[in-house]
C-alpha cells in the first residue's frame, strides 16, 4: 500500500477500517479520526450510511440547494474517507479484506454473526492480520438470549433503566418517563468503543497481537447508571424519577427567578453556607435541617420551598452574578444557539467551519480534546458518498482500469 495521506495528532500512525453506520460505532471512529487516525469508512454504493438520509435538515450546496447529506450524518463522520463497496459481492469482500490487511483497527456494528457469511468477521480478518484489533458493537452482545435482536438508542434507554430515572415524577405536572435529548447510549457506547480499541492497541504494542472486542449497548447503559444503580444496590430502594433534583446532593435543582430560571448546583456544605450568605439568609446554614448535605437530602422538600420563594425575589442576571462572586455554582439554561454564543466556547473554538467539496464549508462541533505535544487538526469534513473510493483503491495498488472494472460490476 502507498503511504497514507499526512495526518496530525496522537493517532496519526493508526489506520481504521470503519464498517459501521448510524451512530454508536461511527461516533467511536470519529473520535479516532479527530485524534489523527486515517479512518476509511466503507459504505453501500448508491445509498451510503443510513444517516445520510435522516433529515431534514440537509446540508445545502454552494447554490443553496439541499444535498443528500443530513445533519445527522454530518455530526458523526468528520475526518473520515468514504469508500463505496458492496460487501455482498465476492469482489467487494476481497477489497475489504485487502483494506483489513493494512489496518490497525476494524470497527463494525452489524448484527451478531452477520459478517461471518461474508468472511469479514473477527476470526476471518484476524487470520490474515493477527495484529488487527477488531471491535464489534451490537445492541446486546455476541451471545446471550437477546444476541440476535436489533437495537436502537431509544429502546436501550428504556430497557437499560435510564428512562426510569429521567423526567419529572409521575404525580407532578408533565410527569412520566423521558429519554435524554441526545442518543446518549449511542454516544457512550462510542466512547467505550474508542477506549477499548486504544487499550487493545496499547496491549498490542507489548504483545504484538491484536484482540477481539465485544461491546453491547445494553451493557453500556447498565454501566453508566453509576450512582443510581449503586443507590439501589446499597439501599434496596429502586431510584425513581425526580425531575431535575439530584438524588444524593442538595440543593441541586432548577429554581425560578422573577424573570427566568437558573440551575443551582451546590456540591458541599461550604458552598451551601456561601449560598445562604448570598441570599441574605445565613441562618439557614445553621438550621439543623440543612446544616449538612445528608440533612438537606432528607429535608429537601422544605429546603426547596424556602429557596424557591427566595429566588423569586431576584432577577436572574444579578443573582447569578452574586452567586458567581460568592463561589456558588450556578448556570443559565441555554438554548443550543446560546451555547455556541457563550464566550468561553467561542474562545475555545469549539464551533468551526471546515472546507467541503460541495457546500463550500460545513459547520462542525469539534473534539474537546487538547494536546500540548500532538495538536489536533480539523481539516477533513464529513465525506460525500464515495468521495475517496478511487484514492483508497489506488493506495491498494489498483490502476484506473481495475477501478473502472469494479465500478462496471457495481462493486463500488
Amino acid at each position: 500500500m502507498t503511504e497514507i495521506p499526512a495526518r496530525q495528532g496522537p493517532l496519526s500512525h493508526i489506520r481504521v477500517l470503519d464498517l459501521s453506520r448510524i451512530m454508536a460505532a461511527p461516533w467511536a471512529t470519529q473520535i479516532l479520526a479527530d485524534l489523527g487516525a486515517d479512518v476509511i469508512k466503507v459504505e453501500r454504493p448508491g445509498a451510503g450510511d443510513d444517516t445520510r438520509s435522516w433529515g431534514p435538515p440537509f446540508l445545502a450546496d454552494a447554490a443553496g440547494q439541499p444535498t443528500r447529506d443530513a445533519g445527522y450524518f454530518l455530526a458523526v463522520n468528520r475526518g473520515k474517507r468514504s469508500v463505496t463497496v458492496d460487501m455482498a459481492k465476492p469482489e467487494g469482500q476481497a477489497v475489504i479484506r485487502r483494506l483489513a490487511e493494512g489496518a490497525d483497527i476494524v470497527i463494525e456494528n452489524f448484527k451478531a454473526g452477520a459478517l461471518a457469511r461474508y468472511g469479514l468477521d473477527a476470526a476471518s480478518l484476524r487470520a490474515i492480520n493477527p495484529r488487527l484489533v477488531y471491535c464489534s458493537v451490537t445492541g446486546f452482545g455476541q451471545d446471550g438470549p437477546r444476541a440476535d435482536q436489533a437495537a436502537y438508542d431509544f429502546a436501550i434507554q428504556a430497557m437499560g433503566g435510564l428512562m426510569s430515572i429521567t423526567g419529572e415524577r409521575d404525580d407532578a405536572p408533565g410527569g412520566g418517563p423521558q429519554k435524554v435529548g441526545v442518543p446518549i447510549v449511542d454516544l457512550m457506547t462510542g466512547m467505550y468503543a474508542a477506549v477499548a480499541v486504544l487499550a487493545a492497541i496499547a496491549r498490542r504494542d507489548q504483545t504484538g497481537t491484536g484482540d477481539t472486542i465485544d461491546l453491547a449497548m445494553l451493557d453500556v447503559s447498565a454501566a453508566f447508571l453509576a450512582n443510581q444503580s449503586m443507590n439501589w444496590l446499597l439501599s434496596g430502594r429502586a431510584p425513581k424519577r425526580g425531575g431535575n433534583r439530584h438524588p444524593n446532593i442538595q440543593p441541586q435543582d432548577v429554581f425560578p427567578c422573577s424573570d427566568g430560571q437558573l440551575v443551582l448546583a451546590v456540591g458541599n456544605d461550604g458552598q451551601f453556607r456561601k449560598l445562604c450568605g448570598a441570599l441574605g439568609r445565613p441562618e439557614w446554614a445553621e438550621d439543623e435541617r440543612f446544616a449538612t448535605n445528608s440533612a438537606r437530602v432528607r429535608n429537601n422538600p422544605a429546603l426547596t420551598a424556602l429557596l424557591s420563594e427566595r429566588f423569586r425575589e431576584f432577577e436572574r442576571a444579578p443573582l447569578m452574578a452574586a452567586l458567581d462572586a460568592a463561589g456558588v455554582p450556578c448556570a443559565p439554561i441555554n438554548s443550543i444557539p446560546e451555547v455556541f454564543e457563550d464566550p468561553q466556547l467561542r474562545h475555545r473554538e469549539m464551533l468551526r467551519h471546515l472546507p467541503h467539496p460541495v457546500a463550500g464549508t460545513v459547520p462542525q462541533v469539534v473534539s474537546p480534546l487538547r494536546f500540548a505535544e500532538a495538536a489536533l487538526r480539523f481539516d477533513r469534513a464529513p465525506p460525500t458518498l464515495g468521495q475517496h473510493t478511487a484514492e483508497v483503491l489506488a493506495e491498494l495498488g489498483m490502476d484506473e482500469e481495475a477501478v473502472a472494472g469494479l465500478a462496471a460490476q457495481g462493486v463500488i
